[in-house]
């Protein structure tokens, strides 16, 4: 049964997604709306339910996940108030059509191969601050297998400390025993988000890696319960 919904997830996924960027080239004054209404409509095909703890405070510049499916960011859209700035793979932006996804609601693609990307991904994050978007970043650059979170890559710190930015961390369980893209499956369930407490970045203290350390912790205590 989780097969059969995988498949009929990615075929509806994909004429969302085909309509969402039409809209957003359309009315490109008002992506972030056409988001919202995504998100929320992806929410509920999907059948999830929220259990929070903590507070979300949305004054916050930047937040940071920890990763483990595409579910994670419908998530924190459908929850934040804010026009969020994602920081993609420019593999994902340069994908045919569905690339538009990143490029229409000028998101920020980097690429990890050159080295130049880092320069460019705070020139593009400060364009994106300046316009009063928050930066959402996955700090492990890539997808955890769900039982375990990854080592943090150096880009969230970067960006953190060269603008003195007001970051709050978030933990996420059982996205990907939800929606797994992989083993194409999806089932209805609960996503728990964990908000934990905003710090201020700052180069001369080790709030980055203190920040690593609390995710991992906060993941550890629960991600038992949804392994499946």
């Amino acid at each position: 049964m989780a097969r059969i919904r995988g498949i009929i997830l990615l075929i509806q996924f994909s004429i969302t997604v085909a309509i969402t960027v039409i809209l957003m080239y359309t009315f490109r004054n008002h992506t972030h709306k056409v988001i919202k209404a995504w998100m929320s409509f992806q929410m509920f095909v999907l059948g999830i339910k929220l259990e929070v703890e903590g507070k979300l405070d949305d004054s916050c510049d930047m937040v940071m996940m920890n990763h483990q499916s595409l579910l994670d960011i419908i998530v924190i859209e459908y929850i934040h108030s804010r026009d969020l700035a994602w920081v993609a793979k420019k593999e994902i932006a340069d994908l045919f059509f569905f690339g538009h996804i990143i490029k229409a609601p000028r998101m920020i693609s980097i690429d990890r191969e050159n080295k130049a990307g880092l320069i460019h991904l705070l020139k593009e994050a400060k364009d994106r601050l300046d316009k009063k978007r928050p930066i959402a970043m996955f700090p492990e650059g890539t997808r955890s297998d769900g039982t375990k979170m990854l080592s943090f890559r150096p880009g969230a710190k970067m960006i953190a400390n060269k603008y003195n930015l007001k970051v709050q961390p978030i933990v996420l369980f059982n996205t990907r025993n939800i929606v797994d893209s992989k083993r194409l499956k999806a089932s209805p369930g609960v996503v728990k988000v964990v908000f934990l407490d905003p710090i201020q970045a700052d180069k001369n203290t080790d709030w980055f890696e203190k920040t690593e350390e609390n995710m991992k912790e906060t993941f550890s205590k629960e991600c038992n319960k949804y392994v499946s």
